[in-house]
Protein backbone atom coordinates (compact mmCIF):
# COMPACT_ATOMS: atom_id res chain seq x y z
CA UNK A 1 0.00 0.00 0.00
CA UNK A 2 2.85 2.38 0.98
CA UNK A 3 4.62 1.85 -2.22
CA UNK A 4 1.39 2.51 -4.35
CA UNK A 5 1.04 5.79 -2.54
CA UNK A 6 4.44 6.47 -3.34
CA UNK A 7 4.05 6.08 -6.79
CA UNK A 8 0.72 8.30 -6.79
CA UNK A 9 3.16 10.81 -5.55
CA UNK A 10 6.17 10.41 -7.89
CA UNK A 11 3.40 10.72 -11.23
CA UNK A 12 1.93 13.75 -9.50
CA UNK A 13 5.09 15.63 -9.36
CA UNK A 14 6.00 14.30 -12.83
CA UNK A 15 2.73 15.62 -14.00
CA UNK A 16 3.30 18.93 -12.92
CA UNK A 17 6.95 19.81 -13.05
CA UNK A 18 5.80 18.71 -17.26
CA UNK A 19 2.83 21.64 -16.77
CA UNK A 20 5.09 24.28 -15.82
CA UNK A 21 7.75 23.66 -18.39
CA UNK A 22 5.59 23.40 -20.92
CA UNK A 23 3.75 26.63 -19.46
CA UNK A 24 6.98 28.87 -20.22
CA UNK A 25 7.79 27.75 -23.59
CA UNK A 26 7.37 29.60 -26.88
CA UNK A 27 4.43 28.73 -28.97
CA UNK A 28 3.49 30.07 -32.22
CA UNK A 29 0.20 29.58 -33.26
CA UNK A 30 -0.35 31.88 -36.65
CA UNK A 31 1.30 34.50 -38.94
CA UNK A 32 -0.55 37.40 -40.85
CA UNK A 33 -0.13 38.09 -43.05
CA UNK A 34 0.48 34.37 -44.11
CA UNK A 35 1.59 35.75 -47.51
CA UNK A 36 4.22 38.40 -47.90
CA UNK A 37 6.71 39.98 -50.62
CA UNK A 38 10.21 39.92 -49.63
CA UNK A 39 11.00 42.80 -48.15
CA UNK A 40 7.50 42.90 -46.30
CA UNK A 41 6.84 42.45 -42.80
CA UNK A 42 4.76 40.42 -41.00
CA UNK A 43 3.66 39.39 -37.61
CA UNK A 44 3.87 35.45 -35.61
CA UNK A 45 1.49 35.70 -32.81
CA UNK A 46 1.63 33.24 -30.00
CA UNK A 47 2.52 32.85 -25.94
CA UNK A 48 5.69 33.34 -24.21
CA UNK A 49 7.34 34.89 -27.59
CA UNK A 50 9.36 37.82 -25.74
CA UNK A 51 13.34 38.36 -25.53
CA UNK A 52 13.30 36.24 -22.54
CA UNK A 53 11.81 33.41 -23.97
CA UNK A 54 12.85 33.77 -27.74
CA UNK A 55 16.24 35.21 -29.38
CA UNK A 56 16.18 34.96 -32.78
CA UNK A 57 13.83 34.03 -35.54
CA UNK A 58 14.17 32.02 -38.85
CA UNK A 59 12.20 30.42 -41.62
CA UNK A 60 12.89 27.76 -43.05
CA UNK A 61 12.88 25.12 -46.08
CA UNK A 62 14.00 22.40 -43.78
CA UNK A 63 17.48 22.72 -45.77
CA UNK A 64 18.04 26.42 -45.80
CA UNK A 65 17.22 28.87 -42.88
CA UNK A 66 17.17 32.61 -43.42
CA UNK A 67 17.36 34.75 -39.78
CA UNK A 68 14.94 37.14 -39.65
CA UNK A 69 15.06 40.89 -38.32
CA UNK A 70 13.16 41.02 -35.50
CA UNK A 71 11.48 44.52 -35.79
CA UNK A 72 9.14 44.52 -32.49
CA UNK A 73 8.89 41.94 -29.95
CA UNK A 74 6.20 41.00 -27.14
CA UNK A 75 5.31 37.94 -25.13
CA UNK A 76 1.96 37.45 -27.49
CA UNK A 77 3.59 38.43 -31.08
CA UNK A 78 7.02 39.15 -33.14
CA UNK A 79 7.04 41.13 -35.89
CA UNK A 80 9.95 40.67 -38.34
CA UNK A 81 10.77 41.72 -42.06
CA UNK A 82 11.73 39.27 -44.95
CA UNK A 83 15.08 40.17 -46.25
CA UNK A 84 16.09 40.75 -49.47
CA UNK A 85 17.68 38.04 -51.12
CA UNK A 86 15.11 35.60 -49.95
CA UNK A 87 13.65 32.99 -52.26
CA UNK A 88 10.18 33.12 -52.71
CA UNK A 89 8.42 29.76 -51.48
CA UNK A 90 6.42 28.64 -48.31
CA UNK A 91 8.63 28.23 -45.51
CA UNK A 92 7.95 26.97 -41.70
CA UNK A 93 8.91 29.64 -39.37
CA UNK A 94 10.99 28.68 -36.51
CA UNK A 95 12.76 29.97 -33.40
CA UNK A 96 15.64 30.21 -31.02
CA UNK A 97 15.21 30.10 -27.46
CA UNK A 98 16.81 32.15 -25.22
CA UNK A 99 18.71 31.24 -22.05
CA UNK A 100 21.42 28.92 -20.57
CA UNK A 101 20.47 26.27 -23.17
CA UNK A 102 18.79 27.83 -26.26
CA UNK A 103 16.82 25.05 -28.76
CA UNK A 104 15.63 25.59 -32.81
CA UNK A 105 11.81 24.78 -31.92
CA UNK A 106 9.97 24.79 -35.95
CA UNK A 107 6.00 24.63 -35.34
CA UNK A 108 3.61 24.20 -37.96
CA UNK A 109 3.07 28.07 -38.60
CA UNK A 110 3.84 28.70 -42.76
CA UNK A 111 4.59 31.75 -44.14
CA UNK A 112 4.75 32.06 -48.21
CA UNK A 113 7.38 34.36 -49.37
CA UNK A 114 6.51 35.79 -52.98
Amino acid sequence: MRLRNYSQIVVCFLIVCALVFAQGMPKMSGVEPATVKVSGESTVSGENLDKSSVSEVYLTDGKDDVKLPIVQQTAASIKFRVPAGTKPGRYSLMLLTAGADPKLIEQPVKLTVE
